[in-house]
């Protein structure tokens, strides 16, 4: 029995739910792991902040190459096998990961994961399949927010998961021959969520369409033809490279406030993860309080210079947060651990996920507003692929800058690439310039 849009309203909520519970407990996973990564890599030699950003950088490469294709098999063989199916990998990428002793291995098991990873796709479809087109914006929705939920709740689980007490509990109720390290103990975890997700899968996810078993014939446009003619639209051409810079930027700022943190501040995995918990819910709250009130009263233009000359300042005053905490007072008479150097660097990091999380939300309006109602899709999917590749060469480009230059110079550069981004939001105009697909060209067709 299949859990189509077709079915009853409570078979429905029940499939999304499901399906939102697995999504969440495999985004828990990467969420646990993130911020002991730095700190791994670290520890085998050769293990520089350049390979730290291409180990990142792996992981969103084989999720940008995987995505379609798990996609595209989803539309053939059904969506239940290929969830339990990228799950089981899941669960093998993050205990190879734990169990890793050379970085190729880590190379590997990222590549794994992020291969897997890419059953997102898979996830999207499934939610499309069960609710109907004016209920299906809302519901894709959640799987959003189980992204939000898996970043708040996986950090804090690693954190407490690298505490040296809770490994050297752990250590002593397992055997002997299972390796118990604060690194390893987070990836164990990971894995351990992502073989849960397996569990609820094979016992409470329908299937939600039949298997075809031959692919299905859309007669759309090549990605390659679609990014063509998104470059050739005027209303599209600006949005595209602003999330290409904003995605170069923030993903690099990103793998670079671990190592920064701990060089700096002298914070160790646990504290590093407590720190992305605390940015976590910022971004939720952001997106899922603040951006709705903002935007009810100005237009995703003007929201969107706000959220970009918040990143702009942010991500520029990060080198200079010890700074700014030294013009603050100390409270650890009041809140014991909340010293003026802490209290400094929190302050920064507010900016971040309130200028990211305006800027995320308004971008996505505005290529909205400028994707004719036929191909929203393909325009989201340009507009995201455009963030993905940026994903992949953001990390390495600004591991290398801290690696050669020094700590400071990945947020400058961050801060410095987001500058164009005002300008190519003020430029839109206020007609919104729709993008619709054009036909092949006849000398490229294949």
């Amino acid at each position: 029995m299949t859990a189509t849009g077709t079915g009853t309203a409570g078979s429905r909520r029940r499939a999304l739910a499901v399906v939102f519970f697995v999504v969440f407990l495999d985004l828990l996973g990467f969420g646990i792991v993130i911020p002991i990564l730095p700190y791994y890599t670290r520890s085998f030699p050769g293990g520089t902040e350049f390979v730290i950003g291409l180990l990142a950088a792996s992981y969103s490469a084989m999720q940008f190459v995987s995505a379609p294709l798990l996609g595209s098999l989803s539309d053939r063989v059904g969506r239940r096998p290929v969830l339990v199916v990228s799950l089981c990998g899941s669960v093998v990428a993050w205990t190879v990961f734990g169990l890793a002793d050379a970085l190729w291995l880590l190379f590997v098991s990222r590549m794994l994961a992020g291969a897997m990873g890419g059953n997102l796709s898979t996830a999207q479809a499934y939610v499309a399949d069960v609710t109907p087109p004016e209920r299906r914006a809302a519901a894709l929705g959640f799987i959003g927010a189980a992204f939000g939920l898996g970043f708040i709740f996986g950090p804090g689980i690693g954190a407490v998961l690298s505490f040296d007490a809770t490994v050297a509990a752990v250590d002593a109720l397992v055997p002997a021959a299972v390796p118990v390290t604060r690194f390893s103990l987070p990836s164990f975890a990971a894995a351990a969520a992502s073989l849960c997700g397996v569990v609820v899968a094979l016992l409470f996810l329908p299937e939600s369409r039949p298997a075809s078993g031959t692919p299905t014939a859309t007669g759309r446009p090549s990605a390659l033809s679609q990014l063509r003619t998104a470059v050739a639209t005027p209303g599209l051409r600006p949005l595209l490279a602003a999330f290409f810079l904003v995605s170069f930027a923030f993903s690099g700022v990103q793998v670079m406030f671990v190592p920064y943190v701990a060089d700096i501040y002298g914070y160790t995995a646990a504290q590093s993860a407590l720190l992305l918990t605390y940015i976590g819910v910022l971004a939720v709250v952001t997106q899922g309080v603040l951006v709705g009130r903002l935007s009810a009263r100005y237009s995703p233009v003007r929201l969107s210079l706000l959220g970009t000359g918040l990143l702009v300042v942010g991500v520029g005053a990060i080198p200079a947060s010890r700074a700014v905490g030294s013009a603050l007072p100390d409270l650890t008479a009041l809140v014991p651990f909340l010293t003026a150097d802490l209290l400094g660097l929190l302050l920064v990091l507010t900016l971040l996920p309130l200028g990211n999380g305006i800027l995320s939300v308004t971008l996505t309006a505005l290529v909205s507003q400028r994707a004719g109602a036929a191909v929203q899709g393909s325009a989201f999917g340009i507009t995201q692929g455009a963030g993905s590749l940026a994903r992949t060469v953001g990390p390495p480009v600004m591991g290398g800058l801290y690696f050669a230059v020094g700590y400071w110079s990945p947020f400058a550069v961050g801060s410095v690439l987001l500058l164009p981004v005002l300008w190519l939001v003020a430029r839109l105009g206020t007609t919104p310039a729709a993008y619709e697909p054009r036909p092949a060209d006849p000398g490229h067709a294949r």
